[in-house]
């Protein structure tokens, strides 16, 4: 009778560490939880949305582009019911357009809703497939996610 073809595996790979890795998807509603840190990204989906109470909110989602957490998403869902709240999405809205041409580059400002949800859709027009980013993904002094361009990297034709 031949080799056990399962013992191969359990030779080769770290069974203890995926064991463990499987448990964490478990905990963590089978996503990986990205820590904070710089990561180089793309923008995958941007849009103005509800949260799960019917607040308006403000929802990106980021694809980590190399490294240990390559293809991992990080998740920024920003609440749009009060004026920093708006600002905080203003910021960053700005700068995914910072390296576009001025006349090219939209107009970030909140006047309505209705409004707000052309500009978020006219930035991910601008964008999408055309920069990716340096994020700097960290937590604020009152544990808040806090998602910063460091860098935007112009994607060549």
């Amino acid at each position: 009778m031949g080799v056990n073809i399962w013992d191969k595996f359990d030779k080769e790979i770290d069974t203890e560490g995926l064991a463990k890795d499987v448990e964490e998807a478990a905990e963590n509603g089978g996503r990986r939880e990205v820590p904070h840190d710089t990561y180089e990204v793309e923008i995958n989906k941007m849009e103005l949305t509800t949260s799960k109470k019917g607040d308006a909110m403000f929802t990106c989602w980021m694809k980590i582009l190399d490294g240990e957490y390559k293809g991992s998403l990080i998740f920024m869902n920003q609440v749009v019911m009060q004026g920093f709240q708006i600002h905080i999405v203003n910021e960053f809205l700005r700068s995914l357009v910072s390296e576009v041409q001025e006349g090219e580059k939209p107009d970030v400002t909140f006047k309505t809703y209705n409004q707000y949800n052309d500009v978020i859709m006219d930035v991910w027009e601008v964008i999408d497939g055309n920069f990716e980013y340096l994020l700097d993904y960290r937590e604020n002094s009152k544990g808040y996610n806090v998602f910063e361009i460091k860098e935007v990297y112009v994607l060549e034709d």
